[in-house]
């Protein structure tokens, strides 16, 4: 986990995604934020999958729930609640005072959301079948 290597760190929450947009851009399969006020309007998206937003000035990503408990557990932020008195349990809202890299947590999502799952897992080897034991005496 990095965090000294967020070179937009100083910059202001909207500027700072926005410049985290345009670095992912040239992700193929990754699409910017669209028009509209909605939710997920201030989404990047991958195969048309949210990974990672802007919400009220802080980032939002798409992580496994262990990622996410661990982050939580380090005071790094807090679930995601999309105003429906839920938190939700694979997504982490980061913490204003987070030292954390955003285009670090942004690509660990982007492989969350299935960019490297293009590659099919190494296929496991069985153990070989045993030969049958006769049953007849011989």
């Amino acid at each position: 986990m990095s965090v000294a290597g967020d070179r937009f760190a100083s910059m202001e929450p909207d500027d700072r995604f926005e410049a985290l947009v345009e670095q992912l851009l040239a992700v193929p399969g990754v699409t910017p934020p669209g028009p509209g006020r909605g939710f997920g309007s201030h989404a990047l998206r991958f195969d048309n999958k949210i990974f990672a937003m802007l919400v009220r000035g802080r980032l939002v990503v798409k992580l496994p729930k262990a990622r996410v408990d661990a982050l939580v557990a380090a005071g790094e932020g807090i679930r995601f609640d999309a105003n429906k008195g839920t938190p939700m349990r694979e997504w982490l809202c980061l913490a204003p005072e987070s030292r954390l890299d955003w285009p670090a947590l942004a690509d660990e999502a982007l492989d969350f959301a299935g960019r490297r799952a293009e590659t099919p897992p190494p296929r496991r080897h069985r153990a070989a079948a045993k030969p049958a034991q006769s049953t007849s005496a011989e």
